[in-house]
């Protein structure tokens, strides 16, 4: 095998292959996971080049999301709505909606209690790149459009709750 091609079937049926231990594992293993990943990565690629394929591996995870678990036959309001609600039950995150242009499609938005870096210590810089572009995919995957998605605040930079800016790529 040359490259992986994900596909949501890839992830398995989790309810079959952990009937005794359940379907949840603690944050602070997603986190393991994902910073040592981070370490690895940037030693052999470089930080810069590692956010950029962290966050490229969020906006693949989010169209899936988007695709698998969201409502994408709603109207943009009650889709947001959805994906509050799907953050929510799926323990990701609080989703909160801080400006909204529907017609240029620029949204400003937090996301507290989020997996990546609530409670973090402060670091001096955002980290969540993976959130960026799950954020992006979901988007993008519900519009059609590319995003660009900026964290401006960050666990990780002193901040309570991780915010993003929103807004289609060129705009």
């Amino acid at each position: 095998m040359k490259t992986y091609d994900f596909k949501w079937s890839d992830l398995g049926d989790t309810e079959q292959g952990r009937p005794n231990l359940g379907t949840e594992a603690p944050v602070a293993i997603y986190r393991l996971m994902q910073f040592t990943l981070k370490d690895v990565l940037s030693r052999q690629l470089g930080l810069e080049k590692t956010c950029e394929l962290l966050a490229r591996a969020g906006e693949l995870a989010g169209r899936e999301f988007c695709r698998n678990v969201l409502n994408t036959r709603l109207p943009l309001a009650a889709f947001i709505a959805d994906f509050e609600k799907k953050l929510i039950d799926l323990k990701i995150g609080i989703l909160r909606v801080e400006s909204a242009d529907m017609q240029t499609l620029h949204f400003t938005v937090t996301v507290a209690e989020d997996l990546d870096c609530s409670g973090l210590p402060v670091l001096g810089g955002a980290v969540c790149n993976y959130d960026e572009g799950f954020i992006a995919g979901i988007f993008k995957e519900f519009t059609g459009r590319d995003f660009t998605v900026r964290e401006t605040d960050c666990w990780a930079m002193g901040d309570r709750t991780c915010r993003f800016d929103i807004r289609p790529s060129g705009g």
